[in-house]
């Protein structure tokens, strides 16, 4: 995305990255852009479309951070960060570990209760010791296969990100394979305006364990 806010009169013209991406990711991004003469900002989003909520938090960091600060006074969110480009990159991967890693470990788990025979029992389980957990589930496993095919992606950029810090990629591996067993089923073309509103959590994951026998027999 090309960003040159009028406010900032920057003297050059100035390119964001906001794509989610690891910070080595963004660093090779800003490589190629540099040759150009372009100014580059390195800046990850955390928070949903703003709709009827504040902004989102928009991250930035590089060297021309300051001109993306302009985007302020038109009501965005955002936080500079450092000198570095990868930085603003870095914050996004991990939060983004946490959040959408998590939707992917839950979903997993819950496919892997029902194919053993023990749903009903871990979902009693997690409601009685686990609610808030529980309910963060419930709201969105049934929610994540209007973003499973964008999600595979992000996963891979994560694992790339703890890779390069010395730290295991395989926990986010295995989330975009889940990602991408999702978005290869039955409800793999949904987008979040067309996700089935009414299909719950156990539906959701009905299909999945369906679509998991269906890799498992090839």
């Amino acid at each position: 995305m090309t960003s040159r806010p009028r406010s900032a009169r920057p003297t050059r013209a100035s390119r964001t990255w906001t794509a989610t991406q690891s910070p080595r990711t963004a660093r090779e991004v800003a490589a190629v852009i540099a040759p150009t003469g372009s100014g580059f900002v390195d800046a990850g989003i955390v928070g949903g479309p703003p709709r009827d909520a504040p902004s989102p938090r928009v991250y930035a960091s590089g060297p021309d951070r300051a001109s993306f600060g302009a985007l302020a006074d038109a009501g965005l969110d955002v936080r500079l960060l450092g000198d570095e480009v990868g930085e603003a990159s870095a914050v996004k991967m991990c939060y983004a570990a946490l959040t959408k890693g998590t939707t992917a470990i839950a979903t997993e788990l819950l496919v892997a209760a029902r194919k053993l025979g023990v749903y009903e029992t871990l979902v009693a389980e997690l409601r009685d010791s686990q609610p808030t957990q529980a309910k963060r589930m419930a709201d969105a496993v049934p929610a994540m296969p209007g973003k499973a095919h964008r999600w595979i992606a992000e996963m891979e950029e994560i694992a790339r990100t703890f890779e390069d810090v010395g730290l295991t990629p395989l926990i986010f591996q295995g989330a975009a394979d889940m990602y991408r067993l999702t978005s290869g089923s039955e409800i793999g073309g949904e987008r979040p305006e067309t996700v089935d509103r009414l299909r719950g959590v156990e539906d959701t994951v009905d299909v999945l364990a369906r679509a998991s026998e269906k890799v498992s027999a090839k």
